[in-house]
């Protein structure tokens, strides 16, 4: 028996992003500003990038939309945390404040800090990453999402996409994501849930 996931678990995936995009835009018109920010979280392989990307495909608001994802901002295997408070520090904080915020991209290749980026306050901002829906962090956004989904199925398309770059970190990662969960209650804080099959 193949573990390739099916055509109609493709479409089961599909479906549910196609529908938390529907309830999130309705969420961002619902906030009434120029320049609202989404927080999406949820466990490795639970469709954060995806969510992201058709949410930036599908904006409500006139004019562009800022996207930043906290696979750029972590500094290694062992850094969600650190690098959820380099995104509340260095991006959401200063969008908050109308302040131009700026982030360095961490390089995986050679780890390290890499070239800056700028976040635009007078632009919607969606930041999308594990780890990111925290007391701290939760107050930033107006629209905060938790996906849902079963390990066994995040597993799969993780590490689908990532393969043996991420194959001997999986337990290392988990386990950090399992202590946010823990401490941080995700699903408390969102103010949008999603389960993803």
């Amino acid at each position: 028996m193949s573990s390739a996931p099916s055509r109609s678990d493709q479409d089961a995936v599909g479906n549910s992003l196609t529908v938390a995009v529907e309830h999130i835009i309705d969420a961002v018109a619902a906030v009434a500003a120029s320049n609202p920010v989404v927080l999406i979280d949820g466990r490795s392989g639970a469709g954060k990038t995806s969510l992201a990307r058709a949410l930036v495909g599908r904006w409500p608001l006139r004019g562009r939309v800022q996207l930043v994802a906290l696979d750029s901002l972590y500094p290694g295997w062992d850094g969600l945390d650190q690098g959820v408070e380099l995104a509340r520090e260095l991006i959401l904080t200063p969008h908050a404040r109308g302040m131009v915020g700026v982030w360095q991209r961490w390089d995986w290749t050679v780890g390290e800090p890499a070239e800056a980026h700028a976040v635009d306050p007078s632009l919607p901002l969606i930041v999308e990453g594990a780890g990111l829906l925290t007391p701290a962090t939760a107050r930033l956004g107006d629209v905060r999402v938790w996906l849902e989904s079963p390990a066994a199925s995040r597993k799969q398309r993780a590490l689908k996409r990532d393969g043996d770059a991420f194959r001997p970190h999986w337990d290392r990662w988990a386990r950090q994501e399992q202590r946010h969960v823990e401490r941080d209650d995700p699903m408390r804080l969102a103010t949008l849930v999603f389960p993803v099959p």
